[in-house]
């Protein structure tokens, strides 16, 4: 990860003109000075103790960092565009105020005082001059502070492509060693004792994730007594991954289906943690739904999160809150990729979608109600 094109881009907008300085701009810096620290905290995860956590909030960072920087870049091309669309409406006004300016600065001074009519009509015109300079000035004036903005968001969003391409390969990196982490963690035994064969019984007689459901309720229960209390966490938890709401509880899809559950609309490769302390009740495939991870993080209560690519984590495991449990599909996108969709009016970016549903005595409840959703 290379932190130069970062700090260049941090100094070109902490450097900008204060007519200059667009939400854009500040959202950029902003954005640069989270991966400047994302980049600096996977420098410092090989020496943590717990490298897991430390390499979890470094993914994390990274992908808020891009998150925001993308914001930034996209309102730059918004803000580039509506300047643009102004100098197109205003163009033969323009036109003319440059020829003016043009003359005035290209007129020798002498010539200037002169006037057909004689000394009248000179000081007539030197009124008129004297009216409608400060108006010319003053026009002048604005069209050089929109055309100093336009080159500072055009040097923005080149600086950004670099610096993104940047983050990805960093937040890559970081993805990377989580995963080997985890890995090597994975030697230790698991600290719950499961029955395979039962399991495996329940996943041949399962036609749908309820009768899976249903069927893991009827098992006994892997929460320990000493978990935090999930019931009193309604409201606050963090969705498990960064992400924007596509679906809601009971909303149909493009084929009529209504789940009772959330889809959450994300990034290729994106991180998905654990949103409360839990034990693994299943983690593997199911059905049509990909990858699926099951978590108990209280006695009758079923968290099901679906549609994986990678797993972090296995049946009968202990997790903490905030704890990677794996990683949504897709392959890794480039710098440009990530910018340009959005600026033109696409939304392909989030092209992947995690479903999240929440049962509570054998019964699905509204995830909306738990979780704080921005």
């Amino acid at each position: 990860m290379r932190l130069f094109p970062a700090m260049a881009l941090v100094v070109l907008l902490a450097s900008t003109p204060g007519e200059a300085e667009t939400d854009a701009a500040a959202t950029a810096t902003r954005a640069a000075e989270m991966l400047l620290e994302a980049a600096a905290a996977l420098a410092e995860a090989d020496g943590a103790r717990d490298r897991v956590e430390a390499l979890t909030e470094t993914v994390r960072a990274y992908e808020e960092g891009l998150l925001a920087l993308r914001e930034g870049v996209r309102q730059a091309a918004l803000r580039e565009r509506a300047i643009l669309l102004a100098f197109e409406a205003e163009r033969d006004r323009l036109a003319r105020l440059l020829g003016v300016l043009q003359s005035i600065q290209s007129a020798p001074g002498p010539i200037l005082m002169l006037h057909p009519e004689g000394p009248v009509g000179t000081a007539r015109a030197g009124m008129i001059v004297a009216d409608i300079t400060p108006s010319v000035a003053r026009e002048a004036q604005e069209l050089r502070a929109r055309l100093e903005e336009l080159a500072l968001l055009r040097g923005l969003q080149d600086a950004a492509l670099t610096q993104l391409t940047d983050g990805l390969a960093g937040a890559q990196t970081a993805r990377a060693d989580l995963s080997q982490a985890i890995a090597d963690r994975r030697m230790l035994p698991s600290p719950l004792a499961l029955n395979a064969e039962a399991m495996q019984e329940i996943l041949q007689s399962a036609l749908s994730l309820d009768d899976f459901a249903a069927s893991l309720r009827q098992q006994p229960s892997t929460a320990p007594d000493d978990l935090p209390d999930f019931a009193a966490a309604q409201g606050r938890l963090q969705p498990p991954v960064l992400g924007t709401v596509l679906r809601r509880y009971g909303d149909e899809d493009a084929a009529g289906v209504a789940r009772p559950g959330l889809v959450l609309a994300t990034r290729p490769n994106a991180l998905v943690t654990a949103p409360w302390p839990s034990s693994v009740r299943y983690a593997g495939p199911l059905l049509d739904y990909g990858n699926v991870i099951i978590l108990e993080p209280e006695a009758d209560y079923l968290l099901v999160m679906a549609g994986l690519a990678t797993l972090f984590v296995q049946a009968g495991e202990l997790l903490q809150g905030a704890a990677p449990v794996g990683l949504m599909p897709g392959p890794a996108a480039t710098g440009e990729e990530l910018i340009l969709p959005e600026t033109r009016g696409g939304g392909v970016i989030l092209s992947e979608t995690l479903y999240l549903e929440l049962r509570h005595s054998g019964r699905t409840v509204d995830p909306s109600d738990w979780f704080a959703l921005d």
